[in-house]
């Protein structure tokens, strides 16, 4: 498992990730409202982040990543959404999934 200190800095860093890709979300009302949904999850999450045991870490990083899932595939299915909110959406999705895929 990677070390708490990476865990931390790789979380931050999504984090401001997440609130990147809802400021960026004007032009899809419903995908704003969901990415504002997983920026109040990674605020709940954070202290589970920053103390917990690495079963709960676990557990918080797999919520986001399926909402991270579930994001994408809005953004995919929506013809009107802009380039920079699809990119923003697919690099939430993408450090999720990484770093999902390394605390497994």
């Amino acid at each position: 498992m990677l070390q708490a200190s990476e865990i931390q800095r790789r979380f931050t860093n999504i984090r401001r990730t997440i609130e990147d890709a809802e400021r960026a979300s004007d032009s899809s009302p419903p995908l704003r409202e969901y990415l504002h949904k997983m920026a109040d999850e990674a605020a709940s999450a954070d202290a589970i982040i920053r103390g917990s045991e690495p079963s709960r870490i676990v557990e918080c990083i797999d919520k986001l990543e399926d909402m991270g899932d579930e994001a994408k595939r809005m953004s995919r299915s929506d013809d009107h959404i802009s380039t920079q909110l699809e990119t923003a959406v697919s690099k939430v999705h993408a450090e999720l999934s990484q770093l999902k895929h390394q605390l497994h």
